[in-house]
C-alpha cells in the first residue's frame, strides 16, 4: 500500500476522532442525574449512532472501490489502475478495521459473561 493511501486513511481517522471529539464535548442542555440523557455534558451521539455512521461510511467506501473496479474492467475513460488500487486498499483497510472491532467488541462481551456476579 502506498504512503498516499495510508496517509488519507488516517486522515480520515484523526477526522472522525476530532468529529467524535466535538460531539462530545458539545453539552446537552437539560436537567437530569448525571450521566443520564439529558443531563448537562452528555453527547446527542449515542455510540451505536457513532458505530454505525463508521460501518455505513466503510460501506461507502467499498461500495465506491467496487465501482472504480467496475469502470475500470469497461475501459472507460479517466479511470486509471492506480486510482483502482488505491481505493481497493482502502477499502480492505477500512475493512479490517471494523473486524477487528467487532472481534474486540465479542471478546470484551465474553470477558463481561464471565465475571461472576
Amino acid at each position: 500500500m502506498s504512503q498516499f493511501a495510508i496517509d488519507q486513511v488516517l486522515s480520515q481517522i484523526r477526522s472522525l476522532q476530532a468529529a467524535q471529539k466535538a460531539a462530545i464535548a458539545r453539552p446537552v442542555a437539560g436537567p437530569g442525574v448525571p450521566g443520564a440523557p439529558g443531563a448537562p455534558g452528555v453527547s446527542g451521539t449515542t455510540f451505536a449512532e457513532t458505530l454505525k455512521r463508521g460501518i455505513d461510511q466503510v460501506n461507502a467506501t467499498q461500495q465506491n472501490a467496487s465501482k472504480l473496479v467496475t469502470a475500470f474492467e469497461r475501459g472507460t475513460p479517466g479511470v486509471e489502475l492506480s486510482q483502482v488500487m488505491v481505493e481497493t486498499q482502502k477499502a480492505s483497510v477500512s475493512f479490517r478495521a471494523v473486524t477487528e472491532v467487532r472481534n474486540r467488541f465479542v471478546s470484551a462481551y465474553q470477558e463481561i459473561m464471565n465475571m461472576p456476579i
